[in-house]
Formats: C-alpha cells, sequence, structure tokens
C-alpha cells in the first residue's frame, strides 16, 4: 500500500500542474476567441474554410492591440483619444469608472510607477498574524495628511485567488519589504504557501527516505 499510495501522489504531481495549465490557458484563449464576434459572420474563419481555428481570436486581438497602439501613438490618434474620453468624461458612472481604469492601468504598465513592484509582509488581520501584500503606492494626499503618518498603499491578496483581496493602508515603519519578486510572491499565495521562494523542491523519494 506504501509503494501505491507514492505512485498515486508521482502520478498527482504530474498532472495536477499540467491540468490546471491547460484549464487556465483554455480560459484565456476561449476568451480572446470571442474577439472573432467583431467580425461579420460571413467572414469568419469557420464561415470562409469550414472549419473552426482554436486561437485565431488570440491573434485577432493581438492585431487589434498593436493597431489601436499604433493609431494612438500618432498625433490624429492622440487627439481622437482624447476626444473619445472627453465624451466618456460627460456620462454618469461611465466617466468614474473609465477614469479609475485608465489611471489603473497607466500606473501598472508605467516603466516608472511603483505598483505591484514590491511584495510587503505586514501584519494582518492583527497583530503576531502575517500576511503577503503587494504595494499599488504611497499614501500621499488626505489620508496621509488626516492620519499624520507616512502610510503605504499595499494589496493584501486572498488565496488561492489573488484577484480578490483586501486594499488597506499601513503605516511604513510596519511594513517589512522582502527580497522575493512579484511572481514568487504570487505562487506562494496560490499555492497557499505550499510553494516557499528559495525552499527546494524535495522529491517524493528523498522525503520518505527523510
Amino acid at each position: 500500500m506504501g509503494t501505491l499510495k507514492k505512485y498515486l501522489i508521482a502520478g498527482i504531481l504530474v498532472w495536477l500542474p499540467l491540468g490546471v495549465t491547460v484549464l487556465v490557458v483554455k480560459l484565456f484563449i476561449d476568451l480572446m476567441d470571442q474577439t472573432l464576434l467583431l467580425i461579420p459572420e460571413q467572414y469568419r474563419p469557420e464561415q470562409l474554410l469550414g472549419i473552426s481555428i482554436p486561437g485565431f481570436g488570440v491573434i485577432l486581438a493581438v492585431l487589434i492591440i498593436l493597431l489601436t497602439g499604433m493609431i494612438a501613438a500618432n498625433l490624429l490618434g492622440g487627439k481622437l483619444v482624447a476626444l473619445w474620453e472627453l465624451i466618456l468624461s460627460r456620462i454618469p458612472l461611465v466617466r468614474s469608472v473609465y477614469s479609475a481604469v485608465k489611471q489603473l492601468t497607466e500606473t501598472l504598465f508605467s516603466s516608472s510607477g511603483q505598483s505591484f513592484r514590491k511584495v510587503l509582509m505586514i501584519e494582518y488581520p492583527r497583530k503576531g498574524l502575517w500576511t503577503l501584500a503587494f504595494q499599488t503606492g504611497n499614501g500621499n494626499g488626505e489620508a496621509q495628511q488626516k492620519t499624520g503618518m507616512d502610510v503605504v498603499n499595499v494589496y493584501v491578496p486572498t488565496t488561492p485567488n489573488p484577484t480578490s483581496g483586501f486594499f488597506l493602508m499601513v503605516a511604513r515603519e510596519d511594513v517589512i519589504e522582502l527580497d522575493m519578486s512579484v511572481d514568487e510572491g504570487l505562487k506562494m499565495i496560490i499555492s497557499m504557501g505550499v510553494v516557499v521562494p528559495g525552499q527546494e523542491t524535495i522529491p517524493i523519494d528523498e522525503k520518505k527516505a527523510g
């Protein structure tokens, strides 16, 4: 039974990561394939070629993004984008969502930005309990003025789904900056602490021997 259990665990370690990876990639491809809906039905690949091409939507999405970037980067395109944003800024509710998302994306993709560049460790949800967090910015503005402290804006992700979490403003003196990369921090969170940066994975046989 011990040998059977060892083989079973070894098989799980091979197939589980592979299966999850395939599901995530498939979900991404299926989502990107929705861009095919932008093409008139009679011109879609399945109509022209008589077959469905998985992943064709990914290529189309990349081309659309590149074309949009090329247009937005020139003078005329910049004016069109400015006009588009002016129109959106006059629509209630839409302007709030659009401006917030635009500011977030500009911060995230800016090479000089500080958002999600550092992995931190803070005491949360109470003293004595520690969790990983990502720095999203410095707490400048009214919040910092009211508290009278030098605070840091952090995002505390949940596990195993890091896309949901909590926004906290923490005193800089209560924050410990870690050397691990953002990717390593995400791996640790998604694995619920099983994958620890800097810790070597021990093969099953060595674990049993130990």
